[in-house]
């Protein structure tokens, strides 16, 4: 089949290599000439993992083209996907002016039957915003054309989207046509060869579900981390926690472990345009509201746990602390709403240096943090560890799970850690000689160990 995607972020490009690589020609469409341009020479601009083996390999077959020029990547494709970014305003709505702009370019463009599918994070009524966008233009050209506008939420993890994509939980179709439906069956049945995962609604119903479905996680992490400051209070270990109340199947393992809150594209982004959406239609989603509350305090809750310890040493001013972690998860280097750019305001603000080191996001993390003298990005693990007087453990990379503690030890000018993902055994860091600090678990004073 003949498809077109528009927009080359982590949604857009993840869904054009993955449709290439099930024999699809996919036509991938982006306004910047310089990440075409990078696209066609192999480089890959965004980080996740097993993209660019799927790029590369489309890309020399054939199957897989870049273009900056929407009329030629739709001149075959009778499959439009509209991949652009959704950023929230300051309100917590969606800005949907580049969805906007896809739809008018398409009014402008089409000239014959085509399926435009929504597979950005949009806003409940959006695909009827689009259709009438495109009706217009066409009533604008005189026109008369035959498309159909579909809800098709995506439901990608960073860092395992490619994962997510080939082998997906369900697929998300959001249409009354019959015959579109059966289109996008078809175009979909090399992903579900096992059993059929494909759910039909109608699109209000398919938008919607990516809001809830996101939001649900959501609130499962700040419960989880709400319970995990109520265990630091009471003397329990939200560990022993998660795991007596984990094993109930009604609950499940997934995403209840505390941390320092949740962060990326999605969740913030979503939660938010759920409340401004219920506020809209005269809702009042008091529990949303609570989980982006509980995870604004916890984004802040680790620099917090830093500043009181310095405090009963003298002060933060002048302070060092190294910091592991800068994405806002593992396998990634996606920095939007990190929790690591909390902590190292705050910790600044303090008038602390911080020291930092992310294995893919040092990049980025120098671009954002470029007007902050009090930062400096490091190349690797170790060295921001030399001479700092404490170790912040923000990203739960696996290289983090079991480094040399002798080493970081005989390197900081005292051995403090601040675990904000309870990577590590406090009975192991207790006897290492560590002061460890972690979430939602009691401290631990190393004890110094005989040769």
């Amino acid at each position: 089949m003949n498809i077109c995607i528009i927009g080359t972020g982590y949604v857009g490009l993840v869904a054009a290599a993955c449709l290439a690589e099930m024999g699809n020609d996919v036509s991938c469409i982006d306004v910047n000439p310089q990440i075409i341009d990078r696209l066609k020479a192999g480089k890959v601009h965004i980080f996740e993992p097993g993209l660019e083996p799927l790029v590369t390999r489309n890309t020399a077959e054939g199957r897989l083209t870049f273009s900056t020029d929407l009329a030629e990547g739709m001149r075959d494709a009778l499959f439009v996907f509209s991949c652009v970014g959704t950023p929230s305003m300051p309100d917590g709505s969606c800005d949907l002016s580049y969805v906007d702009q896809v739809a008018t370019q398409i009014g402008r463009i089409i000239d014959d039957y085509k399926i435009v599918i929504n597979k950005s994070t949009v806003p409940v009524g959006t695909a009827d915003r689009v259709k009438g966008i495109i009706a217009e233009e066409l009533k604008k050209r005189g026109a008369s054309v035959e498309f159909d506008v579909v809800s098709n939420p995506e439901f990608l993890k960073e860092g395992d989207a490619v994962n997510d994509f080939l082998k997906p939980d369900r697929v998300i179709v959001g249409t009354d046509n019959v015959r579109t439906a059966k289109l996008l069956e078809t175009l979909y049945a090399p992903f579900a060869r096992s059993r059929d995962k494909m759910i039909v609604m109608g699109v209000r119903s398919a938008e919607m579900t990516k809001y809830a479905a996101n939001c649900m996680l959501a609130t499962k992490i700040s419960f989880m981390n709400e319970v995990a400051n109520i265990c630091e209070a009471v003397g329990a270990d939200v560990r022993e926690v998660r795991a007596g109340i984990g094993s109930d199947r009604r609950i499940g393992y997934h995403f209840i472990y505390p941390g320092v809150g949740y962060g990326g594209s999605c969740f913030p982004k979503d939660v938010r345009a759920l409340i401004h959406t219920a506020k809209s239609y005269g809702c009042a989603p008091s529990l949303v509201e609570a989980v982006d509350a509980v995870n604004n305090r916890q984004k802040g809750m680790l620099a917090e746990k830093i500043k009181r310890y310095f405090k009963e040493k003298g002060g933060a001013q002048g302070k060092t602390v190294a910091l592991w972690g800068l994405a806002f998860k593992a396998n990634t280097d996606d920095m939007r709403e990190s929790a690591a750019l909390d902590t190292i305001r705050s910790l600044t603000d303090a008038g602390m240096t911080v020291k930092a080191y992310d294995p893919v996001a040092g990049d980025n993390a120098r671009k954002i943090l470029k007007d902050n003298p009090s930062v400096a990005v490091m190349d690797n693990q170790y060295d921001p560890v030399d001479g700092a007087d404490a170790l912040a453990v923000v990203t739960d990379w696996n290289q983090f799970r079991n480094p040399d503690f002798n080493r970081i030890k005989n390197m900081l000018n005292d051995p403090v850690v601040f675990d904000g993902r309870n990577l590590f055994s406090r009975s192991f860091m207790k006897e290492m000689g560590f002061l460890y600090i972690s979430v939602g678990r009691q401290p631990v004073v190393g004890v110094e160990r005989r040769l």
